[in-house]
């Protein structure tokens, strides 16, 4: 085992006397979503009163000295190269594992095994076989005691969260339609190498698991509602790219999607349409949602977090129209304990909060949400998206 310890960043303000019990987290993979998580952990306990205190015992990645480097950025006590030695500490009770798709379900299992809480990223794993396993391993582990959760944090966003308390207030009335886009363009340029997104044996899927699943989690979450089927069109525009770190010129092939557009029923007999694209130029982070009822509608838009758009249709038609409403009052979900009202929050405010939801959950006892059944949904869609368009099917039903 390489236990190394590193110096740890100095604390913004001690420990109070008889504070709230540890909660050792250990985490593997130190990338982009690791340092998003670490921003999480590294806040929640700082501002939020909490049943449980965060202790970042250990971060896990194959290059000793790459991992070293990120534990002190990030603020890790220790190090570890095999997330096999990570899930056997004693010092640690929770596993988030913050990895390409393609370990998710092997280090899931492992930890569940191991007495683990654990919090996987989405979307769960490269396959529905997979996401089945790491839902059942999770349901045997619930029995012993312990919790998993899967990592769409857009359900933090205090704009969609209130959206959500909107619909169930049943301030829309029925849902009858619901629309999402999440367009990016860093894959635009024909040059951009081959990294480990575009390649389906490490990322499952392209546009489609990495924005999709955001998509797909956020359209059935607001409207409360799973999808019944899908009928949907993929596209690879770029079929070849630079390999990374080779100077020859040599290209490879890129074997996910760049793009998909899909349509769809819910459950509650709602239609909803999706589009996600990694090539939509001038997208940075553009993530849209937009739910329709009988009542009335609400708009999303991330590069807006803070804000919600909403049409009340019971109002005298001379007054209607949509409304900002600016989601940071101290009653908007998550808000108590943030800034004054008018000061929003950002992208990595939605870590804190899951951070603190799960924290909440382990401590009471309570499913957290979204769970691994949650997640196993959202890759069934993805599975009956991608059947669809292979097909060219005028409609396929999502499994399950």
């Amino acid at each position: 085992m390489s236990n190394d310890t590193v110096p740890a960043p100095a604390p913004v303000r001690p420990e109070p006397a008889g504070s709230a019990p540890p909660l050792g987290v250990g985490m593997v993979g130190y990338a982009f979503m690791g340092a998003a998580h670490s921003q999480g952990w590294r806040t929640v306990g700082r501002v939020f009163d909490l049943p449980l205190s965060p202790a970042m015992t250990a971060v896990c990645g194959r290059d000793r000295d790459a991992v070293s480097a990120a534990a002190g950025r990030l603020g890790w006590t220790s190090t570890e190269t095999d997330w096999r030695d990570l899930i056997t500490r004693d010092d640690v009770q929770l596993v988030d594992i913050c990895t390409p798709g393609e370990s998710h379900a092997e280090i899931a299992v492992a930890a569940l095994e191991a007495g683990k809480h654990v919090l996987c990223e989405k979307p769960l794993a490269n396959s529905v076989a997979e996401a089945e396993q790491m839902a059942a391993a999770a349901q045997e582990a619930r029995k012993r005691g312990q919790l998993a959760m899967v990592g769409f944090n857009y359900r933090r966003t205090p704009a969609l969260s209130f959206a959500r308390r909107m619909v169930d207030e049943g301030r829309l009335g029925e849902l009858r339609h619901v629309r999402v886009s999440y367009l990016q363009d860093w894959l635009v340029d024909p040059a951009f190498p081959l990294a480990w997104r575009l390649r389906r044996e490490a990322a499952g899927s392209g546009a489609l698991g990495d924005l999709g699943a955001h998509a797909i989690d956020i359209a059935q979450h607001l409207a409360g509602s799973p999808l019944a089927g899908v009928s949907a069109q993929t596209e690879t525009f770029v079929t070849e790219r630079p390999l990374p770190g080779d100077d020859s010129g040599a290209l490879g092939p890129v074997t996910v999607d760049d793009a998909a557009i899909f349509n769809g029923r819910l459950v509650s007999g709602a239609l909803a349409s999706f589009e996600v694209s990694r090539v939509a130029a001038g997208k940075k982070n553009a993530l849209r949602v937009e739910l329709n009822g009988t009542l009335g509608s609400l708009e999303f838009d991330l590069e807006r977090l803070n804000e919600l758009h909403f049409h009340d249709h019971t109002d005298e038609a001379r007054e209607s129209g949509f409304r900002r409403i600016l989601v940071t009052e101290a009653d908007h979900p998550y808000l108590e304990a943030w800034w004054p009202p008018g000061h929003g929050l950002g992208y990595e405010h939605t870590f804190v909060h899951q951070a603190r939801d799960l924290l909440h959950a382990i401590a009471t006892g309570t499913d957290p949400e979204p769970s691994f059944a949650d997640g196993l949904q959202v890759q069934r869609v993805l599975a009956a998206v991608e059947e669809s368009a292979e097909k060219n099917s005028a409609y396929t039903t999502v499994a399950g």
